[in-house]
């Protein structure tokens, strides 16, 4: 009898007044993520971030917002070996609350591999209205890094590895709306030099020829910088192309670079090019680039009619 006393379990007053909705409740609280409020000094930006941080005017909204509300989503931040925390969402906010003159923030924190925190990082800044070409090169990049070592595995043989590695890229170009196309021409925005990215997004310079001039060497780059410069002219994108030959062949010297970029420049007929980041805020974000073509190519099928008609009338 006293053996089997012992093993009697007396249930505590909290287990005997509550019903089993309020245990699943008080279950779930404890698997939901905690809000903690950090000291800002604490917080660390992620490293290579690639979204710039500007003290703009929509800086300044965020700011007063701030000052007026708070921080009303917390960061997400993961612990640092040396001490502290690396934010992977909420840079803005961070630096919107040190401006307010606030000395912490919410933050949820969660432990995260680097692919793990990659993906999270780029997925939050995507959703921005305004990007520029050397944000999303980059991003396209690491998130695409980041989803390719996550479907690798040591088990796989190397063509089961070459199919996931495919099937990342498809399912981020799925992921962000565009074409895999669009999505590894933007990536090879990152193989410019800086001064050049910068001309980019300063819209000095065109999407088109500067994904053709990504493939000059780094060297060959600078050099053409300075004879743009020289020369008062940026390329053109058949200019751009003709650079990219010359230096496949080996060919091309600074005399080369300033020849071409001292041709009169023939006006390119024939073709628009339509910016899939201004299109895509007209479509729900289920669309693909071809059910956005085909819809495109059908209101305008109906403005023609339209327009037919009242030239007719």
């Amino acid at each position: 009898m006293k053996s089997s006393a012992k093993n009697i379990r007396l249930s505590s007053l909290d287990d005997l007044f509550s019903t089993e909705e309020t245990r699943q409740e008080a279950q779930a609280d404890a698997g939901r993520e905690k809000v903690r409020m950090i000291p800002l000094d604490e917080l660390h930006p992620f490293a290579h971030h690639p979204f710039k941080v500007k003290d703009d005017e929509a800086m300044q909204d965020t700011v007063e917002s701030v000052k007026a509300y708070g921080v009303l989503v917390p960061a997400i931040a993961r612990p640092r070996e040396e001490g502290g925390y690396e934010l992977v969402a909420g840079h803005r906010r961070h630096r919107a609350s040190l401006l307010a003159g606030l000395a912490e923030m919410p933050v949820i924190v969660r432990e995260l591999d680097d692919d793990e925190a990659t993906i999270i990082m780029v997925d939050s800044n995507l959703q921005r209205e305004t990007l520029l070409p050397s944000e999303r090169a980059f991003a396209y990049r690491m998130k695409l890094e980041a989803m390719k070592h996550q479907g690798e595995r040591r088990d796989l043989t190397s063509s089961q590895v070459g199919t996931k590695l495919n099937r990342a890229d498809k399912l981020l170009a799925e992921q962000v709306g565009s074409s895999r196309n669009q999505i590894q021409r933007f990536i090879r925005l990152t193989y410019l030099v800086p001064p050049f990215l910068d001309m980019v997004d300063e819209h000095k310079v065109a999407f088109n020829p500067a994904v053709e001039l990504s493939y000059l060497t780094s060297e060959e780059q600078v050099a053409l910088l300075d004879a743009m410069d020289s020369e008062q002219s940026t390329p053109s994108l058949s200019q751009a192309q003709r650079l990219k030959k010359f230096s496949q062949e080996g060919r091309l010297s600074e005399d080369v670079m300033r020849a071409i970029l001292s041709e009169e420049k023939k006006p390119e007929v024939g073709k628009i090019t339509l910016s899939s980041d201004k299109l895509r805020r007209y479509f729900p974000k289920s669309f693909t680039p071809h059910q956005m073509e085909q819809t495109i190519f059908r209101l305008l099928e109906q403005w023609q009619r339209r327009r037919q008609r009242d030239l007719e009338r």
